[in-house]
């Protein structure tokens, strides 16, 4: 007997977003699961220090304030809640869950899912503040087949939230690696709210602002063989179409390959289809067994960075730079102890003839780290102020240097599956093992791009020089640290698989010139996917980039000026 679809509902896709997003979900349309994601490395840092100055702590405090004005509605409605905002302390969450529901009176089971934890001192990575492998959506869908209401994970996957669920109302096997991998797929578009709704999207304008100003989160129709809709509630904001989710689908994601704790999805098989107005149709996506190994994420304090940004205001902007420059590195070479790192960055968002003063200048960024706080705060404070009557005229900075602070690194691991305890803490608290996985794993291997489409066979059009790549039909999205550019037809797919090589994206971006950079193609989306290692040095957390977390990058990227065939615009 087929089991009707399940609706999967998301109301956070990091710590900090939409608080109301949980009423709102829970109030717009019907739903049978609400999930959040509330971890990112980052994130994961911050409860580390958490958890320093209290060991009880080391969870998403947010989720509970939530739970406090939604758990009766949510229990009312029948909507199950699944999310990973234990984070470090899952079981610490599970308990402080039971506390607000019997203090509400609101009689719900809730449950937990343990065993990534691999630090302390007798974990696989003492030395890591946080070590924590990602595990899959088994322990979840156990927790939920126990009759669970709520249930609570510290480091799984994102897209568990979805695969779990799924796997619990459909009594998916393990190895059912064609629908998993449609779960996990729905589950990805999904994991970052409102970004699969128009937010951060390329098109934004071709809507409206009005469309964006407040989007609603998105939903899942999971069907029994994997397939999925993706819509939202009616009435909310935002839009849902082929090119939010094909934005989407390209963020955080490496190659055809999509290789997750519970499948492997191939992302080269995912056919969108536009079923309706905010309807979105997932299918064909195909999954193999998932590779023997977790990913781990690792973090730790890197010592500490302090920044000053001088303001260099109308003329002779690159001698004034100089001239400062020059001063501070006299001063940190007579110092005590000169920082370990000094990076210096002059941005030109200066205008000749500007109409205002703002316009007219130009920033110079300095940004300085160490293992030790007071070479980079004293000495840099000290040093920056005590040129503010002997420097370039008009000397000012955009706030004066503070004490510096510390700065965390971020670093992937990977560990055999038998290596964790993977453990669903059930509603009656019975600690039940998950199983490692299916014992058919992949071990993945580089995957040969497919050749790219022949061009087309016409003419070939005369080239308008400097229009904007790729023109009305592409978009982009840039993550840690990858860049999806795809295009909305067969011609234009065609032009940009031979114009974007992995030379002409290092010449569009200069900063990628001495990184290794690879190309995948995905036909079936029209979608090439570009992984630049080592583009965040130690990860969004040490911050050493003006855009620590290279979300600007891609729309960098479309801005660039390229030929494009006439036909195209």
């Amino acid at each position: 007997m087929t089991r009707p679809p399940l609706r999967i509902g998301n109301a956070s896709g990091f710590y900090g977003d939409r608080f109301d997003a949980l009423r709102e979900m829970l109030t717009g349309g019907p739903l049978d699961v609400l999930t959040g994601d509330y971890l990112a490395e980052l994130t994961m840092l911050i409860l580390g220090r958490d958890r320093l100055k209290d060991p009880s702590r080391g969870y998403a405090k947010t989720f509970l304030r939530q739970l406090e004005e939604c758990l009766a509605l949510a229990h009312d409605r029948g909507v199950k809640i699944v999310a990973n905002a234990g984070g470090l302390n899952p079981a610490g969450l599970a308990d402080a869950v039971r506390e607000l529901a019997a203090r509400l009176g609101v009689p719900v089971r809730v449950a937990h899912v343990e065993g990534d934890d691999l630090g302390g001192p007798e974990g696989r990575f003492p030395g890591a503040l946080t070590a924590h492998a990602y595990l899959g959506g088994a322990g979840i869908a156990a927790c939920l087949a126990a009759g669970a209401d709520v249930v609570v994970t510290g480091r799984v996957s994102d897209a568990a939230l979805v695969s779990g669920p799924a796997a619990a109302h459909f009594g998916w096997a393990p190895d059912a690696y064609d629908r998993l991998a449609g779960a996990v797929v729905a589950g990805h578009v999904l994991e970052c709210g409102t970004q699969a709704t128009g937010g951060n999207y390329a098109f934004f304008a071709e809507h409206g602002p009005e469309a964006v100003r407040r989007p609603g989160f998105p939903l899942a129709e999971v069907h029994e063989d994997g397939s999925a809709v993706i819509t939202k509630h009616d009435g909310t904001g935002g839009f849902v179409d082929v090119g939010t989710v094909t934005a989407q689908l390209l963020y955080e994601t490496q190659g055809a390959r999509y290789a997750g704790p519970d499948v492997t999805a191939r992302l080269d098989t995912v056919t969108l289809t536009q079923q309706g107005p905010d309807r979105v149709r997932i299918d064909g996506v195909r999954g193999e067994a998932p590779p023997p190994t977790l990913k781990a994420g690792l973090t730790r304090l890197g010592g500490h960075r302090n920044e000053v940004v001088f303001v260099l205001t109308g003329l002779d902007v690159e001698a004034k730079a100089a001239l400062v420059r020059a001063q501070l590195e006299d001063a940190f070479d007579r110092a005590t102890s000169r920082p370990a790192e000094v990076r210096w960055e002059l941005a030109r968002t200066d205008h000749a003839d500007a109409a205002t003063e703002e316009t007219a200048s130009a920033l110079l960024r300095l940004v300085v780290r160490d293992p030790d706080a007071d070479t980079v705060g004293r000495a840099i404070g000290g040093a920056a102020v005590e040129l503010a009557l002997g420097s370039y005229p008009g000397f000012h900075v955009t706030a004066p240097p503070g004490k510096g602070a510390p700065y965390g690194v971020f670093e992937a691991a990977y560990v055999e599956r038998s290596a964790v305890a993977h453990v669903a803490v059930l509603p009656d608290g019975e600690r039940r093992p998950v199983p490692s996985g299916a014992t058919d794993t992949l071990v993945l291997h580089d995957v040969p791009p497919p050749p790219p489409p022949e061009p087309s066979r016409r003419a070939p059009p005369a080239a308008r020089p400097s229009a904007s790549s790729p023109g009305p039909a592409a978009a982009t999205r840039a993550v840690t640290p990858t860049v999806g550019e795809w295009v909305r037809t067969d011609d234009a797919w065609r032009w940009l698989a031979h114009e974007l090589t992995v030379d002409r994206f290092r010449e569009l971006l200069p900063e990628t010139a001495d990184l290794t950079v690879v190309r995948h193609d995905l036909p079936n989306l029209r979608a090439l996917n570009f992984v630049v290692e080592g583009l965040l040095g130690e990860g969004v957390a040490a911050r050493a980039r003006f855009d620590p977390q290279a979300k600007g990058l891609a729309e960098w990227l479309r801005a660039r000026h390229v030929d494009i065939p006439e036909e195209l615009l």
